[in-house]
């Protein structure tokens, strides 16, 4: 198996060459794709649609076409008006991600024990899903399957909320207060360190999930900020006990799901 990477970018390109992180690195979209067997898109999701417009005329018709991006509804449309020439689509969402960007974070082992969550809907071919099982498999990942749908409110929650609240906490904290913060905080507000135009690419991609998880926090905050000002004792720690024991709960799911999946 070989792997051809391309970048617009001539500078990301000659690193690339320089870190070896693929068996070639091609100088243009034509030379990358030649022979492809699968195309991955990694590139902020609003430049999806023109480059499944791009690669429609270069691939063949039974290769299959593949993303990373964290949202999955627009890509699934994109691909049903873009590729009209019969390759298959099927959406790629690995939970692998980090706050770093850019070629030189690449790792062997980024995807070993990663949940990968595939997207189909009733049309997407099912010989193509299968086939990115198996890939996505030999990589190391738990594989689930969801809608488009199903994808993008879930992860509205899971993914998409965090970033909005950590950013929040950042911009709503003093500049000269956060050099006390310790190690709670930093935990709290990594992912906010994210490329700016990617994570606005995600949010603008899922705006309707992501609204609805923003109206749940604030009710959840008016309600706290609502027992701090009358001192409930009570309220407030059924507050924070709920969320530890909810906490505990993920936590122990996701050591024994890792168990029984391994």
């Amino acid at each position: 198996m070989s792997v051809v990477g391309y970048s617009h970018r001539p500078a990301t390109r000659v690193k690339a060459r320089a870190l070896a992180i693929a068996t070639e690195i091609a100088d243009d979209l034509p030379s990358a794709l030649a022979n492809a067997d699968l195309v991955i898109l990694a590139t902020p999701i609003f430049t999806f649609e023109q480059y499944f417009a791009d690669i429609n005329g270069l691939i063949r018709t039974d290769c299959i076409v593949t993303d990373v991006g964290s949202t999955k509804l627009l890509p699934h449309r994109w691909a049903g008006e873009r590729l009209t020439r019969g390759a298959p689509y099927v959406g790629s969402h690995p939970i692998a991600g980090s706050e770093q960007r850019g070629v030189e974070f690449a790792r062997d082992d980024l995807f070993v024990d990663a949940r990968c969550i595939l997207t189909a809907t009733e049309t997407t071919s099912g010989q193509a899903v299968r086939a990115l099982k198996r890939f996505w498999s030999a990589l190391g990942c738990f594989i689930e399957v969801m809608t488009p749908t199903e994808h993008d409110r879930v992860l509205a929650n899971v993914s998409h909320l965090p970033h909005v609240l950590a950013a929040g906490l950042v911009n709503a904290s003093d500049a000269g207060d956060m050099k006390s913060a310790g190690k709670g905080f930093l935990d709290s507000t990594r992912i906010a360190s994210g490329p700016a135009n990617v994570w606005t690419d995600v949010l603008l991609a899922n705006t309707d999930n992501l609204v609805e998880g923003i109206d749940r926090v604030i009710a959840e905050l008016a309600a706290i900020r609502q027992a701090l000002k009358a001192e409930d004792r009570q309220t407030i720690d059924a507050f924070l006990d709920g969320a530890c024991r909810k906490r505990a709960a993920l936590v122990k799911y996701k050591i024994r799901k890792k168990e029984l999946l391994s």
